[in-house]
């Protein structure tokens, strides 16, 4: 237990200086190539904090654990809003960017709307992991496109040697830092999920709470640190591209490789908050870009709430089931 508590503390340590490592290539890489911040949000610094998700997912839904996995996706969704967006606007005000409104943000809406169409009979088999792939392969494309004809539009410069070397430095912050992120994450979330199965905790549960906040703290801690450098627009975007892929990068693991039925709580108590959550988060980027009312520390103090009371729900459920002897 000792041991474990250690590799907790040394994992979380590893997560915020990755972050800062890998937030700092992001930023220098959008500006060396020309590529907005948002745009490297919503697909590099998302993909890569949502490897641990990804990663720890896949390997569970092969180990035919689909519960584990579901619950990985659900947990960090309402972790990447209720505790990182919340934290990083209680540090500062955020500004949502107006480009979100036409684009991320209806794709997160839509996104949540078809997992949770397609999860409404309480199972999750291969065409529905199929039907998420393609989802996930159009939204590539359509970011890629949307980033090839942005840079058509602009006057081409020549590049120089420094641009060049400033380039290759933001790689090698981003693959240091992405490397320190998954590493971390992975020591961290074994450490965790020893010492909640020791305590007798049911896999969906070790999901929904310790793995989902283990493989999360990557996005608290980029989002907290691109608060802290003043790149609003990295935090926000980092959090609405990472939950879009924690649902279409995710979910089709279990489908492929552990077809069947899920538990009815990770429908209505679970993913009922996630689509609650991702209504609200829409919300106040709308509020925030049209009537330019930041999302500021009462938002954030919301997020936070509604998290800590649908954790609280979940720690009373796993309580009870104790007590009857189904955990």
């Amino acid at each position: 237990m000792l041991i474990a508590s250690v590799i907790i503390v040394l994992g979380f340590l590893g997560l915020i200086w990755g972050a800062d490592k890998f937030v700092s290539g992001a930023s220098g890489l959008a500006g060396s190539l020309g590529v907005s911040p948002l745009l490297i949000g919503l697909t590099i610094v998302a993909f890569g904090t949502s490897a641990p998700e990804i990663f720890s997912s896949a390997v569970a839904a092969m180990q035919k654990k689909p519960e584990l996995a579901i619950g990985n996706a659900f947990g960090s969704n309402l972790f990447n809003v209720g505790i990182a967006l919340g934290i990083a606007a209680l540090i500062k005000p955020l500004k949502a960017p107006e480009s979100m409104l036409d684009r991320e943000l209806p794709a997160l809406l839509l996104v949540t709307v078809i997992t949770g169409i397609l999860i409404a009979d309480l199972q999750l088999d291969l065409l529905d992991a199929i039907l998420l792939i393609m989802i996930t392969v159009f939204f590539i494309y359509r970011l890629l496109k949307q980033q090839i004809n942005s840079t058509k539009a602009s006057v081409e410069t020549p590049e120089h040697e420094s641009t060049r070397m400033k380039s290759l430095k933001a790689v090698a912050y981003l693959t240091i830092g992405l490397l320190i992120l998954v590493i971390s994450a992975e020591a961290l979330v074994q450490a965790a999920s020893n010492i909640a199965e020791a305590l007798g905790v049911s896999a969906s549960i070790i999901g929904l709470t310790i793995v989902a906040l283990g493989t999360s703290l990557p996005e608290l801690a980029a989002s907290v640190t691109c608060v802290l450098k003043n790149q609003d627009e990295l935090a926000i975007g980092n959090i609405v591209g990472s939950n879009i892929l924690n649902l279409l990068a995710v979910l089709p693991f279990p489908g492929i490789f552990a077809p069947g039925l899920i538990e009815a709580n990770l429908l209505y108590r679970d993913f009922s908050i996630v689509t609650f959550l991702t209504i609200l988060l829409c919300f106040f980027c709308y509020r925030s870009i049209k009537k330019e009312i930041h999302i500021g520390r009462a938002s954030g103090i919301i997020f936070l709430l509604i998290y800590c009371g649908w954790f609280t729900v979940c720690l009373l459920y796993t309580s009870d089931a104790a007590d009857e002897g189904l955990v």
